[in-house]
């Protein structure tokens, strides 16, 4: 009885995917105990933070892929108005209005278009494959560009970057040719200087600050160079768990959330990191192929737009941490210490599994 009965909680999991995804998280747990300076409320929080987002894995696994693609439009629209009041009646905190007060709770429309701008893109190109044209390309280009634009306008550059590549993912695996990737490329380069133009002068400080971190070392360098110092200090085999002198003694600033990997890098050295990177590269090959296995066209564009997603959080925090890209507040994936990013990874998670397991319920 109680056989038939996880079989049936499970029947919906992926299992090889659901045994990375766990091991990651706990490895998480354990640099984030010592990251947060050995703090077991703090570890006690994300324990429950990866209970609630797991349990939001497991709704999404059991969801059919047809319902996702019958809400891809109206979970669109809903962000969308969001977006707008945010922009309208938003709250102001630290010099960003990025929150919506609601009476009863205050939510981050922007969190929602993770999920909700892959989604009806995939919706999008999957009833126009039959005829795909440049216009379609074009829509597609502006429907991306609605959110994203609102979003850079709260400012929210790491969000806006993250929803930016999952429409772009979708739109690259939807079949656009290299000669417009190329020319776009060609496009973009033009009108840098434009665009510099138009950041906010914290946007344009944090791209020179990466060219030349040492220009103002006690200020807006301060965080790259402690990162690079506690990655360095790592060595080959690391310091040893709860011995990272950087973390421990306070030099690393926000060493449990968007810089945990210098702690982690600090600690357990270049073959950790190498271990950290192969759990990423394994979770990120079977979304691939879950993704050139799926039964349809909406099914694998969300799966590759997720997959893809989830790489690029990995790549632009490891590269903002070691200092090869500006820090843009991207936290480690499924690393981290925060409910939020998590929830959202593994909701797109079980829209992986969701796909996988339900493959033969769908007719192509």
């Amino acid at each position: 009885m109680i056989r038939m009965l996880l079989r049936r909680l499970t029947s919906h999991l992926d299992g090889f995917l659901m045994g990375m995804l766990l091991l990651t998280m706990l490895v998480g747990l354990f640099v984030l105990y010592s990251a947060s300076g050995m703090s077991l409320e703090r570890t006690g929080a994300q324990l429950a933070n990866i209970l609630v987002a797991l349990a939001c894995l497991w709704a999404f696994a059991n969801l059919p892929p047809q319902h996702l693609e019958r809400v891809a439009v109206p979970l669109y629209v809903l962000g969308m108005l969001l977006l707008v009041g945010v922009a309208l009646f938003g709250d102001v905190s630290h010099g960003a209005k990025r929150w919506l007060n609601l009476g009863v709770t205050r939510i981050q429309p922007s969190e929602l278009m993770r999920i909700a701008v892959p989604l009806m893109l995939a919706w999008y190109f999957a009833r126009r494959e039959a005829s795909l044209r440049l216009a379609d390309y074009a829509i597609a280009a502006v429907l991306l560009a609605l959110p994203v634009g609102l979003i850079v306008k709260q400012p929210d550059l790491g969000t806006s970057l993250l929803i930016s590549a999952s429409g772009c993912f979708v739109i690259f695996l939807a079949g656009l040719s290299w000669r417009l990737i190329f020319s776009a490329g060609i496009s973009i380069a033009a009108v840098t200087p434009l665009l510099w133009s138009m950041m906010h002068d914290y946007q344009r400080r944090r791209i020179e600050i990466l060219l030349n971190p040492y220009q103002d070392p006690l200020g807006a360098g301060y965080h790259t160079i402690q990162a690079t110092i506690a990655l360095g200090s790592g060595g080959i085999a690391g310091k040893g768990w709860l011995n990272g002198t950087q973390a421990q003694l306070d030099f690393l600033p926000e060493r449990h959330t968007d810089f945990i990997f210098a702690v982690f890098g600090e600690e357990f050295g270049m073959l950790g990191c190498l271990l950290l990177l192969a759990l990423f590269a394994t979770i990120i090959g079977r979304g691939l192929y879950i993704s050139a296995n799926a039964q349809n066209t909406f099914c694998r564009l969300l799966a590759g737009s997720i997959t893809l997603t989830f790489f690029t959080y990995a790549f632009v925090n490891m590269g903002m941490v070691s200092g090869i890209l500006p820090v843009v507040g991207v936290p480690l994936p499924l690393v981290s210490y925060g409910g939020t990013s998590l929830v959202t990874l593994l909701v797109g998670f079980g829209i992986l599994m969701s796909i996988q397991t339900h493959k033969r319920l769908v007719t192509s």
